[in-house]
């Protein structure tokens, strides 16, 4: 069994597509993070940095204990080699698969993370910040967009863990700013990617928790600003 611990942001959505695909057992446990969910001292003992996706497999394949993982580029990579799925065993294919997942987590999640904070969160419209990160993600959206000419899904013609990195930052694509008809190759790719029944039961799963905003003028503080002091402050508070 999968415990996961999860919020129906795109990266909480990455684990439940997996889940979904894969069909393994899960329990999801709903960490508001508006709320401060994630300070709390049970949840820090599973994920370090006081950020969900975070997951407990109560059933590892070596047999012993209960093994837990946060980042979900790593649960990602985790749970493909407990199932032996969507990533694959040769070098090369294997290779691809990881540079285009670190590609994710470390060029795509921040950039759109940083643009749906300054066009939609920030108290202050900052105009060289909205355009940075506005055009940031254009550019990257060009380079997926490339990269899909000719290649059914992101590593080639398998659907792979890169693809379930990658989705969720695209459902997004309005409140970013983008226009998906500019990139013709990323559009026919998310829509395929959309239809699947396992993305569609994943993002189904997220539904009992939308009417709970994000952000609120209360989650302000456990979102954005954080320092280490703050951090401790609350993780003893609680």
């Amino acid at each position: 069994m999968i415990e996961l611990y999860y919020w129906p942001t795109p990266n909480g959505h990455k684990i439940t597509m997996f889940l979904e695909e894969a069909a393994l057992p899960y329990t999801i446990h709903p960490i508001n993070i508006s709320a401060g969910d994630q300070f709390k001292p049970e949840f820090l003992a599973i994920s370090p940095n006081n950020r969900m996706p975070a997951i407990v497999d109560t059933e590892p394949a070596e047999g012993a204990e209960p093994i837990s993982v946060f980042e979900s580029g790593a649960i990602l990579v985790y749970l493909a080699e407990k199932t032996g799925q969507f990533l694959p065993e040769d070098l090369r294919g294997r290779k691809t698969v990881l540079e285009w997942l670190f590609w994710q987590v470390g060029g795509l999640g921040p950039m759109a993370g940083q643009n749906h904070h300054f066009i939609q969160y920030a108290p202050e419209r900052i105009p060289y910040a909205m355009d940075r990160y506005v055009n940031e993600t254009n550019r990257l959206y060009g380079v997926l967009d490339r990269r899909l000419e000719g290649r059914t899904f992101i590593a080639g013609e398998a659907y792979t863990i890169a693809d379930m990195a990658c989705y969720p930052w695209i459902v997004p694509w309005e409140r970013q700013q983008q226009n998906l008809d500019d990139f013709p190759n990323l559009r026919r790719w998310f829509d395929a990617i959309g239809s699947r029944p396992a993305t569609q039961r994943a993002y189904a799963k997220g539904e009992p928790y939308r009417n709970r905003p994000t952000v609120t003028e209360e989650g302000r503080k456990f979102l954005f600003g954080q320092t280490a002091a703050s951090v401790r402050s609350q993780t003893q508070s609680r």
